[in-house]
């Protein structure tokens, strides 16, 4: 398995094109957890070798996020984004990490960033999937609650109140 993924990483490095040829599974579900760290841990190492490649940080942000890591996948994603703000890739799996922790209107903003950046029939129809999908999300029950108001009243009520029980309990 690791000479295949040497392999794989080799020709994900000389081809800037083909940022998923790192994996060396289709399934998430069927790539065992030591393989899967070990993938983790070569994706770490070459992006320390090159770390000007966005394509190498999206395949870091998928792994994480296929071995349930989410922050150092948002991060790996973020840092993928920031690298290269034209890469199709990287865009359109930040905005599939968002649209999976249901953060549906950053989602669907990085999302249509992706759309824009589609080169082709093929990656055009993946991003307007996925953003039909965001958008259905929000048109039908899924809630994106805001906050943007203050809880300092919330909380002084309540405090007020576990006050007033205790008080009440002892005083009886």
């Amino acid at each position: 398995m690791s000479e295949e993924m040497a392999v794989a990483s080799s020709a994900a490095i000389s081809s800037e094109r083909q940022p998923f040829a790192l994996f060396p599974w289709r399934d998430p579900h069927t790539v065992s957890p030591e393989d899967l760290a070990l993938h983790i841990e070569r994706l770490e190492a070459l992006c320390v070798e090159n770390p000007e490649s966005a394509n190498l940080r999206t395949c870091l942000g998928i792994a994480y996020a296929v071995n349930y890591d989410v922050y150092r996948s948002m991060d790996a994603l973020e840092a993928a984004t920031k690298l290269d703000p034209l890469n199709f890739w990287a865009q359109l799996k930040y905005g599939e990490l968002l649209y999976r922790l249901r953060t549906l209107a950053r989602a669907e903003e990085e999302t249509l960033r992706a759309v824009d950046l589609a080169e082709n029939g093929w990656q055009l129809a993946i991003a307007r999937k996925q953003l039909l999908e965001i958008r259905t999300l929000l048109r039908h029950g899924a809630r994106n609650v805001h906050w943007t108001k203050p809880l300092t009243v919330p909380v002084l009520v309540l405090s007020t109140m576990l006050v007033v029980v205790f008080l009440s309990m002892m005083w009886q």
